[in-house]
């Protein structure tokens, strides 16, 4: 398996992963038209012919019968072009102390604190794929990415995770809270935010802090939750630094992780090292590996080990990221775990 930029031979079949994910993922619309011009975009924006504000780093995951498995993104900045909204959650304390009575009541607002950071987005594997580390390579790809170019990203790396709903397409945070102000159901807003209205459809919301109070017990318990469809992805992100610090999507509910970019273990970890060709152990560890270019990238994982300063891997990964014995990797262990055993 190798992860790559987007091609635009690869739109069939990113138009039938599209057809797969169905409703959730908004940024990967079922549409061929818009598809081509997302994949168009993102070679230029590998070639460096865009602005960061603009970047759309679309990544595919391949396998070695060069089938498109799987699809990832990474954007330079959100907020720089049109307004990036999010609720905050906060909290309201209100008391009558002659009453005895005191209440802490939690709030949303409505804000745009995330603009200028990167975007990890876009993330969907074919189901009869995810297996083995598929899903782990497909995320981390990017973080190494990021490590190896940081200065095309910003100080802090963010996801927005789908929220709690049903396979029709309901949402209860949705349907307790922004039906109200447009007159819409969840379906349609999320069709409407896929074609690039999300922040006209932000601009309708009010902008006073909201009572959580005043939602439905299901919206309530729906704040912050991923879908259990997302919590995967989320425990792969976690385990990397992220954390769910308070923002939601003004959709779902969904939550809104973030980490600081020096704070991301594949970041903070990850190593420069000359590259062998041979054959590892069978116990050696699972590495993650970039081939440290940009137009070009390709990223993998496989077993390696440490020799003198160089890392050790057999002759199919060399193949995978098209280099030779004494190139130069970026890499670090895939699991955090296995960080002690790649350094014995």
């Amino acid at each position: 398996m190798i992860v790559r930029p987007v091609r635009v031979t690869d739109l069939p079949a990113l138009m039938a992963l599209a057809q797969r994910a169905g409703l959730g993922l908004t940024s990967l619309p079922a549409n061929q038209e818009r598809l081509t011009h997302r994949i168009r975009w993102a070679q230029r924006t590998f070639a460096e012919q865009v602005e960061r504000a603009d970047a759309d780093y679309l990544f595919v995951l391949e396998d070695d019968d060069q089938q498109v498995i799987g699809i990832s993104a990474l954007t330079g900045a959100v907020g720089l072009r049109e307004p990036w909204y999010s609720y905050r959650v906060g909290m309201t304390v209100n008391s009558a102390p002659h009453l005895g009575i005191r209440r802490q009541i939690p709030t949303l607002f409505l804000n745009n604190e995330m603009t200028g950071q990167s975007e990890l987005c876009s993330l969907f594997l074919r189901p009869d794929q995810r297996r083995d580390s598929n899903g782990r390579l497909l995320s981390l790809a990017r973080l190494l990415f990021v490590a190896e170019f940081p200065h095309l990203f910003g100080d802090k790396l963010i996801a927005e995770l789908r929220g709690k709903g049903d396979e029709n397409g309901c949402s209860p945070f949705w349907n307790s809270l922004g039906r109200h102000f447009l007159q819409m159901d969840f379906v349609q807003a999320d069709h409407l935010s896929s074609l690039g209205h999300k922040p006209f459809i932000a601009e309708l919301l009010p902008r006073q802090p909201l009572y959580t109070c005043l939602l439905s017990e299901p919206a309530q318990a729906a704040i912050g939750q991923a879908h259990e469809n997302a919590e995967a992805a989320l425990a792969i992100l976690r385990h990397e630094g992220f954390a769910h610090q308070g923002h939601i999507d003004i959709f779902d509910g969904g939550p809104v992780i973030e980490a600081e970019l020096g704070k991301v273990r594949a970041v903070r970890e990850s190593q420069v090292l000359p590259l062998l060709v041979g054959t590892p152990d069978d116990d050696a560890p699972t590495w993650l590996i970039h081939n440290r270019r940009l137009e070009s990238c390709r990223v993998t994982s496989a077993r390696g080990r440490l020799v003198s300063g160089c890392l050790l891997v057999d002759r199919l990964s060399a193949k995978r990221l098209q280099l030779q014995p004494g190139d130069l990797v970026r890499a670090v262990p895939l699991l955090a775990t296995q960080a002690r055993a790649a350094a014995a």
